[in-house]
């Protein structure tokens, strides 16, 4: 470990930045995980107003962690873009079997 002050406060700082992001990150998964498994689910069909406030939910998640650095534009354009297929997708099975 360096002695010098600067090094010190630079290792600190990158160590807190560190947990910032990872809990950021983790947020997002465990979010992204509910959303997919309440997609999943059989008997919460008649929901669409709650699917949609829980992807606005990750959607803001998503964009304050690339507004912050936390993920790169695309990265964050790619999660968005998986949960909105798979919204698309639930929708679509439940108008054909309505």
């Amino acid at each position: 470990m360096s002695k010098n002050i600067s090094a010190v406060k630079k290792n600190q700082i990158s160590l807190r930045n560190k947990y910032r992001n990872k809990s950021y990150k983790s947020a997002i998964k465990t979010l992204t995980k509910k959303y997919m498994l309440s997609l999943d689910d059989v008997l919460s069909v008649n929901q669409n107003y709650d699917y949609m406030l829980q992807l606005s939910a990750i959607y803001k998640k998503i964009d304050k962690a690339v507004i912050k650095g936390i993920l790169h534009k695309n990265n964050g354009s790619r999660k968005k873009s998986i949960l909105a297929k798979a919204l698309k997708k639930f929708m679509s099975q439940n108008v054909s079997t309505i």
